[in-house]
């Protein structure tokens, strides 16, 4: 289908504004990221995880200044999809989306089961019988709210990162009155593997990437933006910001309160941000992260939900889906077909999953994406222009370096899934240029 094909196409309301954009942003950077990869991070790169935590939001931040001027230069659904197919080729446009609809799908399964954990533990019914199940519930009731349009979505998003946002907020000041009276004990660089430091901390570095990649959601669901070329990049840099100081901010109380290995001890039965809290020694200190994770995880599996179906829109308006996957609801608020499939493949992810494998994928993922935005944004005129181009050199040549430093047999995952993606590209495009072929002439 061509762009003048695209546009003629029902287009989705414009219900959100900078601060809506903003609380979408930071539902999907706040969640797996902070509860799940500082830990694995922190057992690579000990207390170098900080560095790695602002080097990865310094790279991020070039990467989603690309996105913001390429989003609010095409305010419509599908992001990275669209641009790659705008500016580059529909080679790279294709394997762009495809990558994120994979990984994104991981990632919400994995933030699913990580919900059911932390919910199981705080109510004290945790068994392992009932976490997939009451995964699979937390998938449909998050499914609901999306059929139920933007502004049912919004006020949801809204209100479980707030909750969110305060639990990780009473962690940092919680921690900071507790541990610096005594001194944070672990907070010494004696902690780090003085073997293949570089190696770790760089590794470390392209794990955190994929931790403030909430910009690309953003760009999913720049169709329904008010005035986009103002509030995309205002979004886009508020994002980034906030994330950036509560991460350093838990990073430094996590590390300081229990140290690197206690935080990345996966077999432990409580999760790692909830033993910085009970090192607090306060009653209930860990139920308020808890609460706080649960919420994390939801605000991340709605986001995941309203960004995928944006993505399947785009994808069924250009013929790379069905096109049903295109079809809107009457008030035209929701993709119902996309959200009904997105739901169904979520659903059948969190049957099985490796968490620090799926978290690899998802970081290759994120530095591949982060190549064709930067690519595309080298595209842009000067006119269109919002930001000076050496911050699309930085970001391209950093995923680059960053990308060679994940592991070999991700690599090997990930290729052969974009090498499946383009064989039903391929296939797509000569099915339909036969139908053009031997249509018959009116």
């Amino acid at each position: 289908m061509s762009e003048s094909e695209t546009n003629l196409q029902h287009q989705m309301k414009r219900e959100l504004g900078w601060f809506d954009t903003t609380i979408i942003g930071l539902a999907s950077v706040i969640g797996v990221g902070i509860f799940v990869s500082l830990g694995i991070a922190a057992g690579l790169s000990g207390l170098s995880v900080i560095f790695a935590l602002i080097l990865a939001g310094f790279l991020s931040a070039c990467n989603s200044l690309n996105l913001a001027q390429l989003a609010a230069n095409n305010p419509v659904s599908g992001g990275i999809y669209e641009y790659g197919y705008k500016y580059l080729n529909h080679w790279l446009g294709f394997t762009g989306g495809w990558i994120y609809l994979l990984g994104k799908t991981a990632v919400a399964a994995t933030a699913a089961l990580g919900f059911s954990g932390y919910f199981l533990n705080a109510v004290g019914l945790f068994d392992k019988g009932f976490i997939v199940p009451v995964a699979e519930a937390s998938v449909l009731i998050i499914t609901l709210v999306v059929l139920g349009g933007m502004k049912r979505s919004k006020v949801t998003t809204t209100v479980t990162v707030f909750i969110t946002i305060l639990s990780l907020v009473f962690l940092i000041v919680t921690g900071l009155l507790v541990h610096s009276a005594t001194g944070f004990e672990y907070l010494t660089f004696s902690q780090n593997n003085s073997d293949n430091l570089l190696k770790n901390l760089l590794e470390s570095t392209a794990l955190m990437f994929v931790a403030y990649n909430g910009a690309a959601r953003i760009a999913m669901v720049a169709e329904e933006i008010k005035e986009p070329r103002k509030n995309i990049p205002k979004a886009i840099l508020l994002t980034i910001v906030v994330t950036l100081v509560l991460y350093i901010g838990v990073a430094i109380v996590s590390l300081g309160s229990i140290g690197a290995e206690a935080l990345s001890d996966t077999t432990a039965q409580t999760a790692s941000l909830e033993r910085v809290a009970l090192s607090f020694g306060i009653p209930g200190a860990s139920n308020i992260l808890a609460i706080g994770a649960t919420t994390a995880m939801l605000s991340v599996l709605l986001s995941i939900i309203l960004g995928l179906s944006r993505l399947l829109l785009a994808m069924g308006r250009r013929g790379d889906m069905p096109s049903f996957m295109a079809q809107l609801n009457s008030s035209e608020t929701t993709p119902y077909w996309a959200v009904y499939f997105i739901c169904a493949v979520i659903m059948l992810l969190v049957l099985t999953g490796n968490v620090k494998t799926t978290w690899s994928f998802g970081a290759f993922g994120g530095l591949y994406r982060c190549i064709i935005v930067s690519l595309a944004a080298l595209k842009l005129s000067d006119e269109e222009r919002l930001y000076p181009k050496w911050l699309s050199w930085i970001a391209l040549s950093s995923c680059l370096f960053l990308a060679f430093w994940i592991e070999w047999q991700v690599w090997c995952i990930s290729f052969g899934l974009i090498g499946i993606g383009l064989i039903w590209h391929s296939a797509i495009h000569r099915i339909k240029l036969s139908e053009t072929i031997n249509k018959p002439i009116p």
